[in-house]
């Protein structure tokens, strides 16, 4: 059994209030889990389908609750319980940019959709970004949507929450550049891009702010090859960030 005090818990995490309260975010699924368990993600409890054989490889020291699919059900966020669900800590990071000079990091301008935002943070993982630092109006990375998107890459790169014009500021007073996708960029395959830097992802609709704007060092365009007049009016944010970071680690 998973006592009515857990369950109303771990449902209570599917609201950011309640995971700020209690600093737990829930992941659902065998892959994902066992990813957070081999991250830098604190698995603070695991629920398991009774009969599930990848118990044996789960690690000792976590609690670890073996009960029935019918209870599963009441805490799972999915349409069909997986056959392992974990409550995690949310991890306590304080910026330390200081140490990312030399590196590239990437920064949203009030990303809002957990989609986006969760394919973001797996495309980091993907081309080695070690950190992403967010606008306080951008998605929370530990929403259970988020978590499922990024496919387990939530435990291996760090997600920062803060004032994105003080720290974009201080980028700049430390000579780092700052890149922007504009319209009225530069073509991004015609520049020189630096191995490190800040790149800057504006919103779905609105794209970068006007005040975030105004920091951007160098603004790059990705440039459409459709001869149709009626072609796209711009890309999703995570698939330009993809393009973007592809670009970057070409060079």
């Amino acid at each position: 059994m998973i006592s009515q005090n857990k369950i109303k818990l771990v449902n209570s995490l599917n609201k950011k209030k309640y995971r700020d309260i209690n600093q737990l975010f829930i992941a659902e699924g065998e892959k994902l889990v066992m990813d957070l368990i081999q991250g830098q993600v604190q698995v603070f409890e695991l629920f398991v389908r009774e009969g599930w054989t990848g118990i044996t490889q789960l690690p000792p020291e976590i609690n670890c609750t073996e009960t029935t699919e019918q209870y599963l059900k009441k805490i799972t966020q999915l349409k069909t319980p997986p056959p392992i669900i974990a409550i995690c800590k949310i991890p306590q990071t304080e910026i330390n940019s200081y140490t990312w000079k030399d590196k590239l990091t990437i920064a949203l301008d009030d990303i809002q959709d957990p989609g986006n935002l969760g394919t973001i943070i797996r495309l980091a993982d993907w081309f080695g970004i070690e950190n992403i630092v967010c606008s306080q109006n951008t998605a929370d990375a530990y929403n259970p949507k988020v978590v499922q998107a990024t496919m387990g890459a939530v435990a291996r790169v760090q997600v920062y929450y803060t004032n994105l014009e003080e720290f974009l500021e201080k980028q700049l007073k430390n000579h780092i550049p700052v890149y922007g996708t504009f319209l009225d960029g530069e073509n991004i395959y015609q520049q020189d891009l630096s191995e490190n830097g800040i790149i800057v992802m504006g919103n779905e609709g609105k794209g970068i702010s006007s005040a975030i704007e105004s920091l951007v060092s160098k603004k790059l365009l990705i440039p459409t090859f459709s001869k149709n007049k009626d072609q796209s009016e711009s890309l999703n944010v995570s698939t330009a960030t993809g393009i973007i970071l592809s670009e970057f680690r070409r060079r």
